[in-house]
């Protein structure tokens, strides 16, 4: 079996949830401290790692970064490597992330070029959000890369597919969560009671004409409640209520409108159904924005020097906290193939693990292209 297949395998077994993922980073710790450590340093950050590969003459730093933590979700692939933590899942392809991340840097452990390189094993992307923090950091502070890239599964793309378009590739996103608080009472004096499982109702209806009579037309904007909770028993009315979401966005100025309107919106239904509400916006991330110079330097140099396809997609409303780092340095993220019949958070996904090399022979190809450059 080929040696980042295993990892990939032996990572699948133990996912674990943003600033949770104590065996994980061990389990990379331990891996990459079996490599030769004459031009390597290693840095933990909570439980992230930073890893500096020390370059023979470097003119600038090259940064890859992967994230390490899953998904709360019970897997239902029935693979012999299923997680073995219950209700914890690689339903997003971290497991392949880090296993191609461990290739490209075993490779230039093994294969010196001119520049330094930075391999930053990133905690919490699916939430709270490691990559503002991990950004901030003493040691980004002191290690900051002048570019930086990072990949992402795509279950639609057959293996051998590379995606991905300079500019917007991923939208601004945020929770939501609303708290609703009104009187209960017995099912038989609703008049006695403000029932907050039709507030919540209502307020849900009232959301969808944001994106329908708030946002620009030629924008784009979702707002999508997954989860309402409410009441106790099938006769008694319900005192509370609670909606958790998603605001997705394809710019920094539709986001901004549209939590004004839903902030209108439950003030409102605070009126009507005198009632106390509260909106936490939870996690928030930043746009993915590709630089457009060394994007389309990536694009050109697949397609003379790669056997890969290349498609210049669309953006998508899908979030990714990599958007923090690409605010503050130039550098891109693209779309992988994995041909998997189920999609990223989905119970069943199962990536194909020939894409494995192909990402690891793209990105130690094109870093050393980058790397060596006059």
């Amino acid at each position: 079996m080929n040696t980042y297949v295993k990892i990939r395998r032996d990572l699948h077994q133990i996912p674990e949830l943003g600033f949770q993922e104590f065996k994980t980073q061990d389990y990379l710790l331990s891996y990459i401290q079996s490599l030769p450590q004459e031009r390597i340093e290693i840095k933990k950050w909570k439980t992230g790692l930073f890893v500096k590969v020390y370059g023979m003459s470097p003119k600038k730093t090259i940064g890859y970064r992967t994230d390490i933590d899953g998904l709360p979700i019970e897997e239902q692939t029935g693979l012999p490597f299923s997680s073995t933590h219950n209700n914890q899942m690689h339903a997003c392809g971290h497991d392949l992330h880090m296993s191609i991340a461990l290739g490209v840097l075993t490779h230039f452990v093994h294969n010196e070029i001119h520049d330094d390189l930075l391999f930053i094993f990133q905690p919490a992307e699916e939430g709270p959000g490691g990559a503002e923090p991990m950004l901030k950091s003493e040691i980004m502070q002191q290690w900051k890369p002048d570019m930086i890239f990072a990949l992402h599964i795509a279950p639609e793309y057959p293996v051998g597919t590379i995606a991905l378009k300079d500019g917007l590739l991923f939208a601004n996103t945020s929770e939501l969560f609303i708290d609703l608080k009104g009187k209960g009472g017995h099912a038989a004096y609703p008049h006695q009671t403000n029932d907050m499982v039709i507030a919540a109702c209502t307020l849900v209806n009232q959301f969808q004409t944001i994106v329908s009579r708030n946002v620009n037309p030629l924008d784009s904007a979702v707002i999508t409640i997954g989860k309402i909770t409410g009441g106790t028993v099938q006769n008694i009315i319900a005192e509370k209520a609670r909606l958790e979401g998603t605001i997705r966005t394809l710019s920094p100025e539709s986001m901004k409108k549209v939590k004004h309107r839903i902030k209108s919106i439950v003030k409102g239904i605070e009126t009507g159904f005198e009632c106390e509400a509260v909106i936490d916006y939870g996690s928030m991330y930043h746009q993915v924005y590709n630089d457009e110079h060394l994007t389309n330097d990536f694009i050109n140099y697949l397609k003379q020097e790669s056997t890969v396809q290349v498609i210049e997609c669309r953006e998508a409303m899908t979030g990714e906290d990599f958007g923090y780092m690409l605010d503050e340095i130039p550098g891109f993220m693209f779309w992988l193939g994995v041909d998997s019949p189920f999609g990223l958070h989905h119970a069943k996904l199962n990536p194909s693990e020939d894409a494995i090399n192909v990402a690891v022979n793209i990105m130690t190809s094109y870093i050393t292209h980058k790397g060596n450059e006059e």
